[in-house]
């Protein structure tokens, strides 16, 4: 069946609504989400394209709550015949379920946000449209070696539940994530746009290759903790571990997150919103709730934690719109988190501390956002006035390899990569080595610790399509090295 965001995916959700009806009964409680997503991506390596893959799919996830008992399902088979075996599969397992006596009980007949507007030329972009940008990253990386991707993602989105409450959006989004290579130094690139129109694959790799060329011959500092600015892509991952780990609702009622509503574990210059609707995100959760911006950290106070409607029930305060087909597991977290200091002004972060002049003014216009030939690590003004502050330190570009030591205190170990540099009266003098590191998240970003946030985020995509991370450059007093990297 070939469906589009007319309606035909509503119509396949109140379909599988009728049926529970018609099989369990008019008490039997029944919810269903109906997804087409159409994903392309265009890798390439060596600086060529090797590989264009594109899936379209449609799925089907049905919950139902019969006799007491809660029950779940998907598929992707649309025809009636297959509409109805999912049906009777989870029917039949909900008898086999032990009694759900915390079940929440349906989202009622509510309002839903609008979606936002969504491009049509980028959901349907053609193989050789992301070729282009691959085309001129690799021109522009002038003869360094290439690698990464461009995709283009779309999903169209239908909701019904047995209240009589439903829901529809679409969405697309593309994104490119690219390294340039010289002499073992790699340097990296990333962004993720509501357009594709809106990525320049340029751009994009002439930054990569400014700061592959400057992270040569890197030397060795022994470890310990150094000031440290973090760019773009090293705060995602700070971004992408607060969301999973510490404004989860299930681990906070779990006591296994830092989180504490109402207590000031952040810098003043931190506020955390997730803002599922100031991209390419769907109006609603799989519970059909509507989906607005939620604040987690005000000025550096926690006040929220991410629900769906089981922990949100539990916790008193319903649900955030925060539930997913994994939230049962892994509980309900948000996903489009945005980090800026608390003089916030529409979709631009302010600096905490931002130090006067600025880069261009000190350091003359070579390595400038948006410059057709950026020179050197510094790639935008942004991260650079928070490094012309810093009297001794690291900048950092990225991370990775991160894994959990405590969940609680969300004490992360992992390694730097893609160029880390010694900063030296508020100048990069020579490129390092490579790190490891333990830090507590939350410590590093902890009452007196920030010392400055950049005014403007560079949205980083993430593996998942529909999350992101809005992530400005930051400067914080102090980070724990613990190694090298081979350590």
């Amino acid at each position: 069946m070939k469906l589009d965001a007319s309606g035909e995916v509503l119509g396949l959700a109140d379909q599988v609504v009728d049926l529970v009806r018609r099989l369990a009964g008019p008490r039997a409680e029944a919810e269903v989400v109906v997804t087409r997503a159409d994903l392309a991506l265009t890798r390439f390596a060596n600086s060529f394209v090797h590989q264009n893959v594109a899936e379209s799919g449609v799925s089907v996830r049905l919950r139902v709550h019969a006799e007491g008992r809660t029950a779940a399902g998907g598929g992707s088979v649309v025809t009636p015949d297959g509409l109805a075996a999912l049906v009777e599969r989870a029917l039949a397992a909900a008898r086999l379920c032990p009694p759900d006596p915390a079940w929440p009980g349906l989202t009622p007949r509510s309002p839903v946000p609008a979606a936002p507007a969504w491009d049509e030329a980028t959901a349907f972009a053609e193989p050789g449209e992301r070729a282009e940008r691959v085309r001129a990253f690799v021109d522009a990386v002038g003869g360094l070696e290439a690698a990464g991707y461009c995709r283009t993602g779309y999903r169209a989105a239908a909701f019904a539940n047995s209240t009589g409450h439903s829901a529809q959006g679409v969405a697309a989004e593309a994104a490119m994530d690219g390294i340039a290579r010289t002499g073992g130094a790699d340097g990296v690139a990333r962004l993720h746009v509501d357009r594709l129109a809106d990525l320049d694959g340029a751009a994009l790799g002439a930054r990569a290759a400014a700061k592959a060329r400057a992270a040569v011959d890197p030397v060795e500092l022994p470890p310990g903790r150094y000031e440290v600015v973090l760019e773009p892509a090293a705060v995602a991952d700070l971004l992408h571990n607060f969301a999973l780990w510490g404004f989860n609702g299930k681990r906070h009622a779990e006591r296994q997150s830092f989180a504490e509503p109402g207590v000031a574990q952040f810098d003043p210059a931190v506020t955390l919103v997730d803002h599922p609707l100031a991209g390419s995100g769907l109006p609603f959760d799989v519970e059909g709730t509507g989906r607005r911006a939620l604040t987690l950290v005000d000025a550096g106070t926690t006040v929220a934690v991410a629900h769906d409607r089981r922990s949100g029930a539990a916790a008193g305060v319903g649900s955030t719109g925060h539930a997913s087909p994994d939230a049962a597991t892994f509980g309900p977290m948000p996903v489009n988190l945005r980090l800026s200091g608390p003089a916030q002004a529409g979709d631009a972060g302010a600096p905490a501390h931002a130090p006067a002049g600025g880069y261009r003014a000190q350091h003359g216009a070579g390595a400038q956002h948006g410059s057709p030939a950026p020179a050197g690590p510094l790639v935008d003004d942004s991260t650079a006035d928070l490094v012309a502050g810093m009297e001794r330190g690291l900048l950092v570009s990225d991370l990775w390899y991160t894994r959990v030591l405590d969940t609680k205190s969300l004490v992360i170990t992992g390694l730097t990569r893609n160029g880390v540099w010694l900063v030296e009266g508020g100048v990069p003098v020579r490129a390092v080595q490579n790190f490891r590191f333990t830090e507590s998240y939350p410590r590093a970003l902890g009452p007196g610790a920030v010392l400055g946030i950049g005014r403007r985020a560079v949205r980083q995509p993430d593996r998942v399509d529909g999350v992101w991370w809005d992530a400005p450059a930051l400067r914080l007093a102090a980070w724990n090295f613990t190694g090298g990297a081979s350590g």
